[in-house]
């Protein structure tokens, strides 16, 4: 948590953050991805500072699970002192314990956003998906909560001015709204009408323009001229028997494979799995694991 410290800017995880996206839906499957289709409301997780802190945080918990479908999960939710914002013991269940840092007794807004975080590391730990390092965790964890529907509580929170800051999660702003925009793109909502932050619109902007992006690049129909120029500069050093070193942009590459059979891969613009099509023209390639059809000119 930044609490009146420097807020870390961009997409320094951007790889990481693609690799989750990837691998929630190689654990959940396309269809039960669609089932989070509706986003947390904010109207379920508001907190005002007349409720009681612990009956409005039981509340809110509760309804976070409910959205998580975690039907026979119950939190225990206390307050301390600690560095961190939140943390949670994971155990076999169902009752698990959330401990949320002592300022959310005064900054009870962002309690949903602290609880949506830890509540999905429930979520994550009964689906048996985890990422080797505590970095890369942390990353998956963020960008499971912001994909399915909740992370733009996270988002939400970060504040920041010439005089105070405060960041929740390990993902940067920008990287929340990327994350945020990927999901808007697939189910067509727009979370932004939903921010009481004016940071964070801004942060989504920023991430909405790279999520477009994705959907721009070579062999991709969508791709601008210049991209479309360099996939054609690449395409024949690819052709080429006697060109040295191999052939390929930052996100595409090309392989013989059989031999004399050119073939290119490159991410879906959706999941981010690697996609190998041959290279014949006009094709229209599906993804095996999301299900998007993508219009190439290979």
């Amino acid at each position: 948590m930044a609490n009146g410290g420097p807020v870390e800017h961009g997409f320094p995880h951007l790889e990481t953050v693609r690799e989750a996206v990837t691998a929630l839906y190689r654990r959940l499957s396309y269809d039960t991805v669609r089932t989070f289709s509706a986003s947390v409301a904010p109207v379920d997780v508001a907190f005002c500072d007349t409720d009681d802190l612990y009956l409005g945080t039981q509340r809110v918990a509760h309804e976070l699970v409910r959205h998580y479908r975690l039907p026979d999960a119950r939190m225990i939710v206390s307050f301390r002192e600690m560095t961190h914002a939140a943390n949670v013991e994971l155990t076999a269940g169902p009752e698990y314990f959330i401990e949320l840092n002592d300022r959310f007794r005064t900054h009870r807004r962002d309690i949903g956003a602290a609880l949506a975080h830890e509540v999905m590391h429930v979520y994550l730990h009964r689906l048996d998906l985890s990422f080797p390092s505590t970095r890369d965790n942390e990353i998956l964890t963020d960008t499971a909560t912001t994909y399915l529907g909740a992370g733009w509580l996270l988002l939400d929170a970060y504040r920041e001015d010439a005089a105070s800051s405060q960041k929740l999660g390990y993902l940067t702003p920008e990287e929340f709204g990327y994350v945020l925009a990927k999901r808007a793109l697939l189910f067509g909502e727009d979370p932004s009408v939903w921010f009481t932050s004016p940071q964070a619109y801004t942060a989504y902007g920023k991430g909405l323009a790279r999520a477009r992006r994705d959907e721009q690049q070579p062999p991709l129909t969508a791709a601008g001229w210049a991209g479309r120029r360099r996939y054609a500069r690449d395409r024949r050093h690819a052709q080429d028997p006697y060109a040295v070193g191999a052939a390929g942009g930052d996100r595409y590459s090309f392989s013989a494979q059989p031999p004399g059979q050119l073939r290119v891969s490159f991410p879906c613009p959706t999941c981010h799995q690697r996609i190998r099509v041959p290279v014949r023209g006009r094709v229209r390639a599906r993804c095996g694991l999301c299900r998007t059809v993508l219009e190439c000119d290979t």
